[in-house]
C-alpha cells in the first residue's frame, strides 16, 4: 500500500500517483478557535504532508506572547501590533529604522544554538506522511520587518550598500538555518518571501535576480546536498520570475495561481516544477460556494492533475473560511477527471 510519503516522493519527482497528495494549511486562528472543526477535517482527510514536532527557544528579545491582543517583540527585536486574537499582526516597530543602528545589530542567533532538534527526528522516524520542516527563512520580509516596508523596498531597487548590509547578515543566520533543518530527518524544507502584488513584482525583476536569486540558489544548495525537497511559498503574482525559479531547482513553488495566468504557467512549467496549489483564498474560499469552490479546484485540476504527479492539492484555511468550503476543495480534488474517470 502506497504511504502519504510515497504519495510526495512520487508526486515531487513527476511520477504516476493514486491521488493528489492533500495538504492542509490552518492560521493560529483556525488553531486556536476552531478545534473540533479542525479535528473533523483532518479526520475526513488526512493530510499527506505534516510538519515536526519542534518548539523553539524563545529569543532573548522576546516580550509579550505573538498571536494575543496587544503589542509582543519577537526574537528580532521587531514590535508587532495585534489586533484580533489568532492572528499574527502587523509590525510597528522597526529595530533598524535608523539606518545607523545596523552596524551593532545582532541576529538571534541563540534560536538556532539552543535548539533541540530531538522532537523533530522522533517525529519524522515515526511517521509514514512526507515531513516539511516551515524554516524561518525570509530575507525579503525580514528586511523589511527590521527595516520597515517601504524604506526596505526603496533602498533594495536603489542598490543602497547598507540595505545589503542588512541582507548579508539576514543570510548569513538563514544559511545556517537552512543547515539545521537539512541536517535533520525531515524529508524537506520550506522557506517564503512574498515578492508578488496583485499584478506585479515587489521590486524591479532584475533587482530580484541580482540580489536574491543568488541567496535563494544557497538555500537550495544546503538543502539540496542533505538529500531533501526545496519548497517555496510567495504571495502574489511571481509569474515574472517563476522561470528563475526553476533554473534554481526549487522542487515544489506555492503560488497564488488565481492572480497569474494558470493555463500559461502550466504549459510552460508543468512537468518542470511541482505546483504546491493553490485556490483562492481571498475571494473563492472566503466568500464563494461550495459550488465555487469546487469550480476553482476544477480550473486547477484542469491544468495542471494529469496523474503523473507535480502538483498537490494545498488548502490555507483562514480565518474566515467556511467548514463547508475547505471540505468543497478536498471533496473536489477527489472527484473523478475526465482524465481519470473509469472506463464505462
Amino acid at each position: 500500500m502506497i504511504t502519504s510519503r510515497d504519495r510526495v516522493l512520487r508526486t515531487l519527482c513527476h511520477q504516476s500517483v493514486d491521488r493528489v497528495p492533500r495538504d492542509l494549511w490552518t492560521v493560529p486562528a483556525t488553531e486556536m478557535l476552531r478545534e473540533d472543526e479542525l479535528a473533523e477535517m483532518r479526520f475526513r482527510y488526512p493530510p499527506d504532508i505534516i510538519r515536526p514536532d519542534f518548539h523553539g527557544p524563545r529569543g532573548q528579545r522576546v516580550k509579550g506572547t505573538p498571536y494575543e491582543i496587544g503589542e509582543y517583540t519577537d526574537a528580532w527585536g521587531c514590535v508587532w501590533q495585534v489586533t484580533r486574537r489568532g492572528m499574527v499582526g502587523e509590525v510597528v516597530g522597526h529595530p533598524l529604522a535608523d539606518p545607523s543602528q545596523a552596524a551593532a545589530y545582532r541576529p538571534p542567533w541563540e534560536l538556532l544554538e539552543k535548539a533541540n532538534l530531538s522532537g523533530v527526528n522522533r517525529s519524522a522516524a515515526a511517521t509514514s506522511r512526507f515531513v516539511l520542516a516551515w524554516s524561518d527563512i525570509r530575507p525579503l520580509e525580514r528586511l523589511e520587518f527590521l527595516h520597515g516596508q517601504a524604506a526596505a523596498r526603496a533602498a533594495l531597487s536603489a542598490g543602497s550598500k547598507p540595505i545589503r548590509d542588512s541582507l548579508a547578515i539576514v543570510h548569513e543566520f538563514s544559511c545556517r538555518e537552512a543547515e539545521m533543518w537539512a541536517s535533520t530527518l525531515v524529508d524537506g524544507v520550506a522557506w517564503r518571501d512574498d515578492w508578488g502584488s496583485n499584478h506585479s513584482l515587489v521590486i524591479p525583476a532584475q533587482a530580484w535576480r541580482d540580489l536574491f536569486k543568488p541567496l535563494y540558489r544557497q538555500y537550495v544548495e544546503i538543502i539540496h546536498a542533505q538529500d531533501k525537497f526545496a519548497f517555496f511559498h510567495s504571495d502574489g503574482n511571481i509569474a515574472e520570475i517563476f522561470d528563475d525559479l526553476v533554473d534554481l531547482g526549487i522542487d515544489a513553488v506555492n503560488a497564488e495561481l488565481s492572480l497569474m495566468d494558470l493555463e500559461a504557467l502550466a504549459e510552460r512549467f508543468r512537468g518542470r516544477i511541482t505546483f504546491w496549489g493553490e485556490i483562492d483564498r481571498h475571494r473563492v474560499l472566503p466568500f464563494g460556494s461550495p459550488e465555487e469552490v469546487r469550480g476553482a479546484v476544477r480550473r486547477v485540476r484542469a491544468a495542471l492533475d494529469f496523474g503523473q504527479g507535480g502538483v498537490i492539492a494545498q488548502c490555507k484555511w483562514g480565518a474566515g473560511v467556511p467548514f463547508r468550503n475547505v471540505a468543497a476543495v478536498f471533496e473536489q480534488w477527489l472527484a473523478p477527471t475526465p482524465e481519470h474517470a473509469p472506463a464505462q
